[in-house]
């Protein structure tokens, strides 16, 4: 082989890889990039031990119905999850409608400053953002309205890396971020303007006592929002391919299980609220959520490849290659999810604390 065909070849090869790394890279950028992949809290030796703790929980069931058992359970998947999220999809940790011509980050952060505006707060207000991840919606909500919000996950993983974000985007004097359990808030009575959850509310084991707890530290007449995950009217319990479907979503997002749309507004009802609106932000027209999912296939082996290589290396934990193949099985069975009708992760309720709430 001469030099110069020597040349071109390594040449072709260079330009191959910064395409396939470069080009095809993250969803965000700016997020994690690959060779800092960890997992989270949990130190590098024990991320595999981790992730098999995770799935031996799904081999007792009646621990999914458990409040105190649950907790642990759904920061344990954080940790593992969370640089990845980070690193394949971006800040935001839920899905969108598509919009014609937006790009899937403009289209995200349409979708976080709707919920928002549908709560109808005003700059200054104090607004809770229930279950933040690492505060994608956060940082799109204040920015937008310019309202002081406080996040809290249970994951303390998360609440490095949204305080970091924040910090720079230079909204850490609106955006605060709270480690604790939503089910047992540390905040007073009476001490929020306004609340939402994205996507949030679905690890908790009974939505009734995350809505309590939302209830309780809402000032009376204040709204909250929630994007919901739930089967909708078409899933049908006796079809083994719906149940397929709808447990698979369940065992690769750490969901204690999913909730029919027809039990939303009344669990609200039931804890207090009134009401204001509910409809399926997925239904037509809006365009499909899980087009991303397709669409982002390739890029999955692309992520997978470099996973393999960067674990065999030692550069990322072991184990890491079995938590992203998880992730892809899982954007299976939700793009089968949304395809089919059967799940919906934004079944949107609007609610209000009734201005007096004595009985």
């Amino acid at each position: 082989m001469d030099s110069l065909t020597l040349f071109c070849t390594a040449a072709l090869i260079a330009g191959g890889l910064f395409w396939f790394v470069c080009i095809l890279g993250p969803a965000e950028q700016k997020g994690k990039r690959a060779v800092d992949l960890s997992g989270g809290s949990i130190s590098a030796e024990k991320v595999q031990d981790n992730y098999k703790q995770y799935w031996s929980f799904f081999r007792r069931p009646k621990e999914i119905e458990t409040a105190d058992k649950v907790p642990d359970f759904v920061d344990t998947f954080y940790n593992l999850v969370t640089d990845i999220y980070e690193w394949g999809w971006g800040q935001s940790f839920h899905f969108s409608p598509s919009i014609p011509g937006k790009s899937n980050r403009d289209a995200t952060r349409i979708h976080e400053e709707m919920a928002v505006d549908l709560i109808d707060v005003k700059p200054g207000d104090r607004v809770l953002d229930v279950g933040c991840g690492v505060g994608g919606p956060m940082r799109a909500i204040a920015a937008h309205s310019r309202a002081k919000v406080v996040g809290i996950t249970i994951n303390e993983y998360q609440v490095k890396r949204a305080r970091l974000h924040n910090k720079k985007a230079g909204l850490d004097s609106l955006c605060e971020v709270v480690c604790g359990n939503f089910l047992e808030m540390p905040f007073p009575d009476n001490s929020f303007d306004g609340a939402y959850s994205i996507e949030a509310t679905c690890h908790a084991p009974k939505l009734e006592e995350v809505y309590a707890e939302i209830f309780r530290v809402l000032k009376p007449g204040s709204l909250y929002v929630s994007y919901e995950w739930v089967t909708t009217d078409k899933y049908k319990g006796d079809n083994s391919e719906h149940v397929e479907i709808i447990q698979g979503i369940e065992r690769g997002d750490a969901l204690p299980g999913l909730r029919s749309y027809a039990d939303i507004a009344e669990t609200a009802r039931k804890v207090g609220f009134e009401v204001v609106k509910e409809r399926d932000l997925a239904k037509p027209p809006a365009q499909p959520w899980w087009a991303r999912l397709k669409m982002g296939r390739i890029a999955y082996w692309r992520n997978h490849i470099l996973v393999i290589i960067l674990s065999a290396l030692g550069i990322a934990p072991k184990g890491t290659v079995d938590v992203h193949e998880m992730l892809f099985v899982t954007a299976d069975h939700l793009t089968r999810g949304g395809e089919s009708g059967i799940f919906t992760p934004m079944h949107m309720i609007l609610c209000r604390k009734p201005e007096s709430t004595e009985s």
